[in-house]
């Protein structure tokens, strides 16, 4: 067929009747091949939600550097912002994206819980003072017994919680948790029904901005537990490496941007705050209570370490707590979660992988 295809357009484009058909025909069979082949190119999408360390995600989309990598590859990348972030989450666990950004107990309670396979391609950062209980006229975490706790419900939030009752020897039952959405948050703490909130930024600044209230805890007394990630389909990743390379590449590339104090990291930095609705020097308070992993290195060595078993156990008994995993879960172990020092669970249901392969291709430049 390509002999046949070949010798006929040679003969339309040598011919001596040089008709306006033909030359459109003898166009149309040289340019089929490369118009094909720009049709046939794999495409993904990847969802993202305001957050600091989600923030890199927008600018990568509208400096360029996103497609940059994703030229590079051969591969189309669409970043899309989602307002509501539980159902950013949703919607990759319903398949409508190949990518999203979430964090560790987000990716296991929800996507793993309801079966599908994920993996985590980057551990961007964690949280360290990024989320955290703030009281209404109290001065201290003891004083929030006996109240309605806004949060968002069933979310690192609640985690954050629990995590905070249990070192002043409280427990849930000590206190009322009110579902509030995130979007919900800042305005429900300007009333006076509302006296108590557990949160992330950006809404945790604009909530301690407000007068009268205190920061009685927050994710720096429990470092490494709230860990921001960007999630794969596992399948889809499988299937296609070039968008691990693609995504792992464009996301060290923004790091390597944003970092530091020269003339490019502050512009990259101001794009980032205002896009969340800050300024610069807000945003960079924000990225103060976080701990990025600008470099590759430092996220595998956090990825390979044995306290990750050991945080995903926490977060699993949490989860099983509250019936996050699933009504088929008997216990805690339900689920498996494959990290390079072993399985925490259940190693025949496996759905949730951390696994360094694409950070360590940067770390060795083979990006």
């Amino acid at each position: 067929m390509e002999f046949t295809t070949k010798l006929f357009t040679k003969y339309l484009c040598n011919s001596t009747s040089k008709l306006l058909s033909i030359s459109a025909l003898c166009a149309v069979l040289i340019f089929a091949p490369s118009t094909a082949s720009a049709e046939s190119k794999p495409k993904f999408r990847l969802a993202w939600t305001i957050y600091v360390g989600w923030m890199p995600w927008d600018y990568g989309a509208t400096s360029g550097i996103v497609k940059k990598w994703a030229d590079k590859y051969e591969i189309d990348i669409e970043i899309v912002q989602i307002n509501d972030y539980v159902e950013s989450i949703n919607q990759y666990t319903a398949g409508q994206f190949d990518a999203t950004v979430m964090t560790n107990m987000d990716a296991l309670t929800i996507p793993a819980a309801s079966g599908v396979d994920s993996t985590a391609v980057i551990i961007g950062d964690f949280s360290n003072g990024n989320d955290a209980v703030v009281l209404k006229g109290a001065a201290k975490l003891a004083d929030v017994e006996g109240k309605n706790v806004n949060l968002v419900e069933l979310s690192v939030s609640h985690y954050l919680l629990a995590r905070a009752l249990e070192t002043v020897s409280l427990t849930e039952r000590d206190i009322r948790v009110v579902n509030t959405s995130d979007a919900d948050l800042v305005a429900a703490f300007t009333t006076d029904d509302v006296t108590a909130v557990t949160t992330w930024n950006p809404l945790l600044s604009e909530i301690t901005a407000m007068p009268n209230n205190t920061k009685v805890f927050d994710s720096s007394m429990i470092p490494g537990e709230i860990i921001d990630l960007l999630v794969v389909n596992s399948k889809t990743l499988s299937e296609n490496p070039k968008l691990g390379k693609a995504l792992t590449g464009a996301w060290y590339e923004i790091m390597s941007t944003m970092k530091g104090s020269d003339k490019a990291a502050l512009a990259a930095r101001t794009e980032m705050a205002e896009a969340s609705g800050t300024d610069l020097a807000g945003y960079d308070a924000q990225l103060a209570s976080t701990k990025m992993f600008f470099e590759a290195k430092d996220a595998v060595d956090f990825n390979n370490s044995s306290a990750l078993i050991t945080t995903m156990w926490k977060v699993a008994e949490f989860s099983f707590k509250h019936g996050l995993l699933g009504e088929g879960a008997a216990d805690a172990k339900f689920i498996g979660v494959e990290t390079p020092t072993g399985v925490y669970g259940d190693k025949s249901n496996i759905k949730l992988r951390f696994d360094p392969t694409y950070m360590q291709m940067a770390v060795d430049g083979k990006l």
